[in-house]
């Protein structure tokens, strides 16, 4: 009976190491593929990667825009139709703008909230707009954003050479924006640079808030990722 009852005893220690290793094993495991998975930019892909649908409240089946022109989806109706985890984002900043750091605040909630990959370029000074405009192209991103009015003439002049490229304007336009990129604008924010005329109220610089540019990044986006660039999207 002690024998028996020592065979038991033992028989259960084996079983309780061999679960316990496999259970170590399988969280390695997991591990491992966790990190494997862990996007690194290194390389680029052949499309990015979409959500949903984009609901005709956005934009109806029927109605799709001309090159260039502006279109006012109705509030909010991009919502659950922006891009998915994962999507790779570069923020384009300007230090010598002051309504940059707002814009850039509310692009980089807009990829929290949606589980973007986001990565950063700084333009320090005017002379170094197209040098930051080529670093981010360079980053193998979905969408390249720009979060300063101030760096569009730049795109302006880099843009049209890089069709392969999209860009993604947020409180601006181009004045003759080519199909790869796009702009979210709205009521004080929608200065199309210096080499064009402004009306007074295309750059107000109270209208460059974090909120609005939030909403402008996740319209802007959705249009993006469902193949509807090169115009203007009204989110006021």
């Amino acid at each position: 009976m002690t024998s028996f009852a020592s065979d038991i005893r033992r028989a259960r220690k084996r079983f309780a190491l061999t679960a316990a290793a496999t259970t170590a094993v399988t969280a390695l495991t997991l591990m491992t593929a966790g990190c494997s998975s862990v996007d690194d930019w290194s390389t680029p892909r052949d499309s990015a990667p979409v959500s949903s649908s984009l609901p005709a409240a956005f934009l109806a089946p029927d109605a799709m825009p001309s090159p260039a022109a502006t279109i006012t989806p109705q509030p909010d109706s991009w919502a659950g139709a922006e891009v998915a985890a994962g999507y790779r984002v570069v923020l384009l900043e300007a230090d010598h703008d002051p309504t940059s750091a707002a814009l850039a605040d509310g692009v980089r909630r807009w990829a929290h909230e949606q589980g973007a990959s986001l990565k950063s370029v700084r333009a320090a000074s005017p002379d170094e707009e197209v040098a930051a405009i080529s670093e981010a192209m360079d980053l193998h991103a979905d969408l390249i954003v720009s979060a300063s009015p101030a760096l569009v003439d730049a795109l302006a002049l880099v843009t049209a050479s890089h069709l392969d490229e999209q860009f993604l304007l947020i409180g601006a336009q181009l004045p003759e924006p080519t199909e790869n990129v796009t702009a979210a604008v709205w009521a004080g924010a929608s200065t199309r640079g210096s080499e064009v005329a402004n009306p007074a109220d295309a750059d107000v610089v109270d209208a460059y808030t974090a909120s609005a540019a939030e909403r402008a990044a996740a319209a802007g986006a959705a249009a993006v990722v469902h193949g509807l660039t090169g115009i203007v999207i009204d989110v006021r």
